[in-house]
């Protein structure tokens, strides 16, 4: 009977290594959402990219136009499709990871996420809402006493700066009047 070989002894040194990295690379859904929400966002920026540089192009329309301009405007159109298609190709592989991490999950029926009230309990509710109504009620005159009292302020105040107004007049017609 022979006993195992203990952690290291005749293993090779990247044996245990392999594994913690392989649990490394296996992320939850969450950031995976996150990592697929970033490259949507790369996706747009990157499209808004490519059509900033296409309006800034020239239609050939018989104008002559530098060689190497136009090639350095293509060249880095090439390059925004190209990393527009790998940024696309990243986003499969995140929603098909996600996907997969998804499949053993039942689906709740969306009737199940609404909460609603049983027949039971609208006698309950009546009271409750009775009440509320009450308070809503009170609430309403409260606000309405106040708008009106509000309103008798602001005359007030209207007829405080017509007085004011007219005084700063008559004092400038006298000043006016001395010199």
């Amino acid at each position: 009977m022979s006993t195992p070989p203990l952690a290291g002894a005749g293993m090779p040194p990247g044996a245990f290594s392999g594994t913690q990295a392989q649990a490394a690379r296996e992320v939850n859904t969450a950031s995976l959402c996150r990592i697929g929400q970033e490259t949507v966002q790369d996706i747009v920026f990157r499209t808004m990219e490519i059509f900033q540089l296409l309006r800034n192009m020239q239609l050939p329309n018989g104008v002559t136009y530098h060689t190497t301009t136009y090639q350095d405007r293509l060249a880095k159109l090439q390059e925004h499709l190209r990393q527009l298609s790998i940024l696309f190709r990243k986003l499969r592989l995140v929603y098909d990871k996600c996907n997969e991490n998804c499949a053993g999950l039942d689906p709740v029926p969306i009737e199940q996420l609404i909460p609603y009230v049983e027949e039971d309990g609208s006698k309950h509710d009546d009271r409750g809402a009775a009440s509320q109504l009450r308070f809503a009620s009170e609430e309403r005159r409260e606000i309405m006493e106040v708008n009106k009292k509000l309103k008798q302020k602001n005359q007030q105040l209207k007829q405080i700066m017509d007085q004011l107004r007219n005084l700063i007049w008559d004092i400038n017609a006298m000043l006016a009047m001395r010199n």
